[in-house]
């Protein structure tokens, strides 16, 4: 007699107790497992949001409002719409300071930038073990920093005894009793000359860059078909590097327009301040004196608006331009 395997009784449901509990199971703390899982990004982007709001946001709003305020000092201050705006524009002061930041800026990209660009190409065109000991050296001042250069050359300058003036008369028998930082004619030359030896590996590095993506199957066919130098220059290096040239030449018009510490270093033994006449003077050097000297804080926020608008105007204008020229090539 063959005896049937008793057949199994099916699972009994689980209480109800137990069923709600599985099903709250997942939203523990109130909240389902996607609501927290959605959540996660911005937990971890809210220290950012929140210095955003602390030293960027909450700042330029203030600067807003400053701007429409005669202050003296911190503590008093009175409403006067555009007075502030009006004062500035009409400043003999300002339009000073404007006119030595932008010949600086204008030298700073016709003089700064080809050096940078003939340092690139040669270190380029070298393949030996030396190269990264030159783009070190080449890059290494500008790890020193405006107010270290500033006092070095103000030492450099020296009529007589520094190393610039001994080293022009050597060259050229001229410039040992020079007065760099006396003389107003020589103010503005003697700050491009110290922006000069320290911007000009820092910008090297970019096109260096820019240059090692030049693409060599053109270089090469462009030789075999008899094509020289200053051909392949022309219509194979510029287009390939137009980009990175016009991002460094808005950065550089960026960085000119807000000089300051430079000049505020390289001239503070001068009794006159920023030199005599203010030959030295840029407009943040303006803001600076007006905000923090004078204790006019309303002053100097709407100088900083103007050179916001000012710089804005300018890079739009580059950008443009440059973009244009880039794509004709």
């Amino acid at each position: 007699m063959t005896i049937r395997p008793a057949i199994a009784a099916p699972p009994a449901p689980p209480p109800p107790n137990l069923r709600r509990a599985l099903s709250d199971a997942p939203r523990i703390g109130g909240l389902g497992w996607r609501t927290r899982a959605r959540a996660v990004p911005y937990f971890f982007l809210l220290p950012f949001v929140a210095v955003n709001l602390v030293f960027f946001l909450y700042p330029l709003i203030r600067a807003t409002i400053l701007a429409f305020y005669q202050t003296d000092g911190p503590a008093h201050r009175a409403y006067v719409g555009w007075s502030n705006f009006n004062f500035v524009l009409h400043d003999p002061d300002f339009h000073k300071a404007m006119w030595n930041t932008t010949v600086f800026a204008f030298f700073s990209i016709c003089l700064q930038l080809p050096l940078s660009l003939g340092l690139a190409m040669l270190l380029n065109a070298k393949n030996d073990r030396l190269k990264g000991i030159f783009r070190l050296a080449i890059f290494a001042p500008n790890l020193a920093g405006q107010v270290f250069v500033g006092i070095l050359f103000s030492v450099l300058f020296t009529p007589h005894y520094g190393l610039f003036n001994r080293f022009l008369q050597a060259l050229i028998g001229w410039g040992l009793e020079q007065q760099w930082l006396g003389d107003p004619r020589l103010v503005m030359p003697a700050i491009i000359i110290a922006s000069l030896w320290m911007y000009v590996g820092f910008n090297m590095i970019y096109f260096l860059a820019a240059l090692q993506n030049v693409d060599q199957g053109l270089v090469e066919a462009a030789t075999i078909d008899g094509a020289g130098p200053a051909h392949i220059f022309w219509n194979i290096t510029v287009p390939a590097i137009a980009p990175v040239a016009t991002f460094v030449v808005v950065t550089s018009t960026i960085g000119s327009y807000q000089l300051f510490e430079l000049p505020y270093n390289l001239l503070a033994n001068n009794a006159e301040g920023y030199g005599p006449n203010n030959s030295g003077m840029t407009v943040v050097g303006y803001l600076y004196q007006y905000a923090f000297h004078n204790g006019d804080l309303g002053t100097g926020a709407a100088v900083g608006w103007l050179l916001t608008f000012i710089i804005l105007a300018i890079s739009l204008v580059q950008i443009r331009v440059l973009g244009s020229v880039g794509r004709e090539t």
